[in-house]
């Protein structure tokens, strides 16, 4: 993937691309759980 001049590259691969992605689904399935209980 590239931005402009710079290169970004996954750490690990394919599996660290995908840790990456299932992370940040994972994060934001959170926030949102944190912000309803919140919010009531």
């Amino acid at each position: 993937m590239r931005i402009g001049n710079t290169e970004i590259r996954p750490v690990g691969g394919a599996w660290g691309c995908l840790a990456m992605i299932a992370v940040s689904i994972l994060l934001s399935v959170l926030c949102t759980v944190g912000l309803n209980l919140i919010g009531r």
